[in-house]
């Protein structure tokens, strides 16, 4: 007898305790065991303003890739597009993820574009949408 309870204990532990780990798996995110620690997942690249900031067009391969480092994605198909890309994940927040494609023609860097600017770029955008609050004030009163 008591063999077979513990047989009967062992297929229904076998049946119910996979379910315990694939709550991920039905894409429940308000669904979490309270008080379990989610580690941090970062992958990619890490870009910042001032990698940015020194990237100058006419640049080697080399140059570039001393700056940035290896890219994410080389595509072997377009040798002139490299992209960075960066996703972090901090716990159960939403992933953040950011990107940076470079194009080369003849070797050297032409231009870059992605969620990064350079600064200058940047203060100047930030100048004209303050010029244009200023004019859309002004024409208002």
């Amino acid at each position: 007898m008591k063999r077979f309870a513990g047989l009967c204990l062992a297929l229904i532990s076998a049946v119910l305790l996979p379910g315990c780990s694939s709550l991920d798996r039905f894409d429940l995110p308000d669904v979490r065991f309270p008080g379990v620690y989610r580690q941090t997942i970062q992958q990619g690249n890490v870009v910042t303003q001032e990698m940015i900031n020194r990237l100058k067009p006419g640049m080697t391969r080399r140059q570039v890739r001393f700056i940035l480092g290896e890219p994410v994605l080389a595509n072997a198909f377009r040798e002139d597009r490299w992209d960075y890309i960066y996703t972090i994940q901090i716990g159960s927040l939403d992933r953040l993820q950011q990107g940076l494609t470079v194009y080369f023609e003849d070797d050297a860097l032409s231009y870059f574009e992605g969620d990064f600017l350079p600064s200058a770029v940047k203060e100047a955008q930030e100048r004209a949408a303050e010029e244009a609050a200023e004019a859309a004030a002004a024409a208002g009163a």
